[in-house]
């Protein structure tokens, strides 16, 4: 009776290898200048134009910076750790791949699933938001491009559009990202100079409030999970009032590691790669401090409008044109989020085709545009439904605790590695390992207990409906299985790092 090999992992050499020829191979096109285009080109978006205002005002008051900041050094610990893997194994599918070889396949599988709710997920709801942009920009009918929408017309067509750009080349997608990207981080720092001249002492002091019980008493399934474990009583502003909004805040880099997923269309990945994970995160960060710091110092904390908190301080302050040049620069960060989560999807998708986990016809690479086609477009569609027919809002805070699930696993893959495979190449190193890499697993799993138990509650049931799916077709067609018949004198027998 064959054993049960639910943990087998692939050896770290074989990552990107498709010996059945079945899928095919991406083309390494991209430079340490694309690889930043698209992690800004999916960092900066939503985050920096709604949740400014919302932690602010809510949580932090002008302590918001502080929040932004902890948030991005949360952020850089696991770019060490993506860094480390991403340049000494540089393959599709980033997470997924990083867990095959350490934590086994069944683990890869719930890590691959849990991307897919990430980056689908997070495509749904920023079309979503653009459709609301846009509308309101252009005075476009509510009724086709507003939130209430039956039928999300706009949310649909940028969906399409996008899906096209995806699926016609890496570099033509690299091209329309970079202008995308140089739009809003223009716009960014227009807000940071033009903002900095009505910036009041006033306005940041307290720089810190003092702390109060929540208004709402925060009980229920909407509380945090580390709250109802330890019965802690939900408070707003103080010191854990910048804590929980660092929690907030985090998804405002989520995305980041879309970068890793690009190592395998990577020209020289042992160099670009650290400078596209630390070059993203650097001037994401120095974006975000700089916008939050200007915001609540141009107008009292509890005066910021949550919905659009950057156009409102300029309304505040007589810049009322200002407001069309931030709108401008929402619509075009709205914009390149969502093509980088439909390219980075189809990735994930192709790795775990490649694999046999999920079926090699659908995975397989076009010859003509060298991309995945099928698997992009198929989760595509996916997107497509979600963002034209369904309200996200309560289903947003899943991408950040399926993003952080997947930086806490490549956070313990980094020591797993150096234990189990000490010789492995590593043309980039985490400095005080395992300290760091320790250090931002844990840094991941509380910002993981700061979200709401109903978010947990969801998030395992996603996982469960993937553990039933790689039950029923991953587990029976893995190519790793095939590849280890009995005795152990399959093609990888031998090879360091089997178990």
């Amino acid at each position: 009776m064959e054993r049960v090999h639910l943990f087998r992992t692939k050896p770290v050499e074989h990552l990107g290898d498709d010996t059945s020829g079945e899928v095919g191979s991406l083309r390494r096109r991209l430079t340490a200048r694309h690889l930043v285009g698209f992690g800004i080109g999916v960092v900066i978006g939503t985050g920096i134009f709604t949740l400014t205002g919302v932690a602010a005002r809510d949580t932090a008051g002008p302590a918001v910076v502080v929040s932004f900041a902890l948030a991005g050094v949360v952020a850089l610990l696991a770019a060490l750790c993506y860094a480390e893997l991403a340049s000494s194994a540089p393959t599709a599918g980033s997470a997924y791949s990083y867990a095959y070889a350490t934590a086994g396949e069944l683990v890869a599988w719930v890590i691959g699933w849990d991307l897919f709710l990430e980056f689908a997920l997070g495509a749904a709801v920023v079309a979503r938001g653009w459709s609301g942009y846009v509308g309101a920009l252009l005075d476009l009918p509510p009724s086709l491009f507003g939130e209430e929408a039956p039928v999300n017309v706009g949310a649909a067509l940028i969906v399409l559009v996008l899906t096209a750009v995806a699926v016609i080349g890496i570099r033509e997608s690299a091209r329309v990202t970079a202008l995308l990207v140089v739009v809003k981080v223009a716009v960014c720092v227009f807000v940071i100079v033009a903002g900095a001249w009505f910036v009041r002492g006033a306005n940041l002091t307290p720089f810190v409030p003092p702390g109060r019980p929540a208004e709402d008493g925060g009980g229920g399934l909407s509380q945090p999970l580390i709250q109802a474990v330890l019965g802690i009583d939900p408070v707003v502003f103080g010191v854990g009032g910048v804590l929980t909004a660092a929690a907030v805040v985090f998804f405002s880099y989520t995305g980041f590691e879309a970068v890793a997923n690009l190592s395998e269309e990577t020209r020289n990945p042992g160099r670009d790669l650290p400078l596209g994970l630390f070059g993203t995160l650097g001037l994401a960060t120095v974006l975000y401090v700089g916008v939050s710091l200007v915001v609540v110092g141009m107008v009292p904390y509890d005066r910021i409008d949550p919905g659009a908190p950057i156009a409102d301080a300029f309304d505040q302050v007589g810049l009322g044109w200002a407001s069309a040049l931030v709108s401008l620069a929402a619509v075009a960060g709205l914009t390149s989020v969502i093509l980088v989560d439909l390219i980075t999807v189809g990735r994930i998708g192709f790795a775990m085709g490649r694999d046999g986990l999920l079926p090699q016809s659908v995975a397989r690479v076009s010859p003509r545009t060298g991309t995945p086609a099928r698997v992009t477009l198929l989760f595509a569609v996916l997107v497509l439904v979600l963002a034209t027919f369904v309200p996200l809002e309560a289903l947003a805070e899943l991408v950040s605790i399926g993003t952080l699930f997947a930086f806490l696993l490549v956070s313990l893959a980094v020591v797993v590695l150096r234990r189990t495979r000490p010789d492995m190449r590593r043309p980039f190193r985490v400095p005080f390992s395992p300290v760091l890499p320790v250090v931002s697993a844990v840094a991941c799993l509380y910002l993981m207990t700061n979200l709401a138990i109903e978010t947990w509650l969801r998030f395992l049931a996603w996982l469960a409906v993937g553990l039933v799916v790689y039950a029923g077709y991953g587990y029976r067609n893995s190519r790793l299985r095939r590849l280890e018949p009995v005795g152990g004198q399959g093609p990888l027998a031998g090879v360091p790092g089997r178990e």
